[in-house]
């Protein structure tokens, strides 16, 4: 049976490559009790970069490499579709790491996303249709 495979945003990689973040605790929580792949996007690996220290951009992509997340790959069509994404949401003024994780959702067909986006993946609509299915990873979970 194959690994169940989630898609992951930048605000969980910044919290599990970042011990000084609030939420560090929850996402390293996560992946002790979840046996999955986490999914991306090449967007999301820069996004992420950008808020760690030097030390931690180096553990952070070393983790990459070492295939601790499967990265996506742009297909031809991939800029064109996120164009016509970020005109579709324009009202909503997201990211191209956010636009790119909806084409990877279009692409792949997964729909659990670890993000603290919620506003923004709560509105956003795959193939225009299907919901992303928010993973509840760093709240408090009910006993």
């Amino acid at each position: 049976m194959p690994k169940p495979q989630v898609l992951a945003d930048t605000g969980f990689f910044k919290a599990l490559a970042d011990p000084r973040d609030s939420r560090h605790e929850a996402a390293r929580s996560f992946l002790s009790v979840f046996h999955g792949g986490l999914v991306t996007t090449e967007a999301v690996i820069v996004e992420t970069c950008f808020f760690l220290t030097p030390a931690q951009m180096h553990h952070w992509l070393s983790a990459v490499a070492d295939g601790a997340v499967v990265v996506g790959e742009p297909d031809p069509e991939a800029h064109r579709r996120i164009a016509a994404l970020a005109s579709k949401y324009a009202d909503l003024d997201l990211d191209y790491a956010d636009l790119s994780l909806v084409r990877l959702a279009e692409t792949t067909g997964l729909r659990k996303i670890l993000t603290v986006d919620i506003s923004d993946f709560t509105a956003l609509r795959i193939h225009a249709r299907q919901r992303f299915d928010l993973v509840p990873w760093d709240r408090p979970r009910k006993t």
